[in-house]
């Protein structure tokens, strides 16, 4: 096997920093691409959502250790913290060091990647051919050229859609100014746009409980405010029971909070919601569903969309992936991670054997690697890269040698299933 000189690293989020900082210390030259202005980017924009984990959940060893050689002077291990203190306080700092300043380029989006001069349906010579990858930043389109490639891009720029066939419904795409995906900012920056409006919020996990909380918070201070909990499954008793059992003290208190609100009346709950057309009516929407198989129709003036996220495959169309066709993960991880199979928060640690594809030496790691399940932990992305990047360095017992540790846990318990 050629050494490996030179990797891409598509994301400069948590996940693609880690690998940065495994690759410089092993003497391999990366190159970081970030959509963004700003390392963890995507993470600000969710900045205002305090994780489930705290801070010693957050960290990779490999970034700590560059930035206490540069004085950095760490964190509480056990605060929670928000996205934007992720970022602001950890991510940021570790961009800045010198050793990874220089190999990361902002303001630049990927949008293909491709085997130099072979194309996916060309066999002779691609094992030998270097990846290329393209992207196009205000100077315009570039190319350039890698021994491996780390797709750490995350998924929360692919947002799933209403529909419960995976598809956009009928008025969806139309009324996308009254239509928010993932967490806005309700408290703070967003307050303007549902202050004292209808909203209607659908999903049924976390995220979803997170935002009609934050919505009755605000119905509190401002009258008027109407918080409507759709959920597309009749899972409501599993997801309220998890939070009131879970481990994660955040995730428990936030189960509490969301059962008082709906005994008291506060939150109102429509199950098994299947929304068939949206329909702009003045300022507001009209919504025809089913509920439970009956029909209904819900007048809303916002929809808050909280139904989990998917994997962009779109730019790695010219690769030999080898991905699950259910879970869109890598063949050897899904089994794993999928939600119809596995419900438990962590999965045993894992690396480089059930992230590889048919094209040595690409890889998918982080969130985007668990495809469409929800079950991601940092930690775990940490575990991935680790391992990638000892293999990329020719260290074959070093990377399949688990060192995924979860803070607390108890021995006999790390990196095993819900560990």
């Amino acid at each position: 096997m050629k050494p490996i000189k030179e990797v891409i690293i598509i994301g400069a989020g948590p996940i693609g920093l880690a690998a940065a900082a495994r690759l410089v210390e092993k003497g391999i030259r990366p190159t970081i691409i970030e959509k963004g202005d700003t390392a963890g980017a995507a993470m600000l924009q969710w900045g205002h959502v305090s994780l489930f984990t705290p801070w010693s959940y957050m960290l990779d060893e490999a970034v700590v250790n560059l930035l206490a050689e540069h004085g950095w002077h760490g964190v509480d291990a056990n605060v929670t913290p928000t996205g934007r203190e992720v970022v602001e306080h950890y991510l940021q700092p570790a961009a800045k060091l010198p050793e990874l300043a220089e190999h990361i380029r902002y303001g630049t989006e990927v949008f293909g990647v491709s085997k130099a001069g072979v194309s996916k349906h060309t066999t002779q010579g691609r094992d030998s051919a270097r990846f290329v990858v393209h992207c196009r930043n205000e100077l315009g389109i570039q190319v350039l050229h890698s021994d491996a490639v780390i797709d750490a891009s995350g998924t929360w720029s692919s947002p799933n859609p209403l529909g419960l066939d995976g598809l956009s419904v009928p008025g969806e795409l139309a009324n996308q100014q009254s239509v928010y995906y993932g967490i806005p900012d309700i408290l703070g920056t967003q307050r303007s746009d549902f202050a004292r409006k209808r909203n209607l919020v659908v999903g049924a996990g976390h995220s979803a409980m997170n935002i009609a909380l934050d919505l009755l918070e605000l119905q509190a201070a401002e009258p008027g405010t109407e918080v409507t909990w759709g959920m597309r499954k009749n899972n409501i008793d599993k997801l309220l029971g998890k939070g009131i059992n879970d481990k994660v003290p955040a995730r428990r208190q936030l189960g509490l909070a969301a059962k008082k609100a709906i005994e008291n009346d506060t939150l109102k709950l429509v199950s098994q919601l299947e929304i068939k057309e949206i329909v702009r009516a003045g300022h507001g929407l009209n919504i025809r569903a089913l509920a439970g198989g009956a029909d209904i129709g819900i007048q809303v003036d916002n929809i808050i969309v909280a139904t989990g996220f998917r994997p962009d495959l779109e730019m790695l169309r010219e690769l030999r992936l080898d991905l699950d066709h259910v879970v869109e993960a890598p063949m050897r991880l899904a089994p794993l991670i999928d939600p119809n199979l596995h419900s438990c928060g962590s999965v045993r640690a894992h690396g480089v054997d059930e992230l590889s594809h048919d094209d040595a030496h690409f890889y998918i790691a982080g969130m985007k690697s668990y495809g469409r399940a929800p079950t991601f932990l940092m930690l775990t992305g940490y575990e991935q890269v680790r391992s990638i990047v000892e293999s990329l360095a020719g260290n074959a017992e070093a990377a399949r040698s688990s060192q995924l540790r979860f803070p607390g846990a108890p021995k006999a318990q790390q990196g095993a299933c819900c560990g």
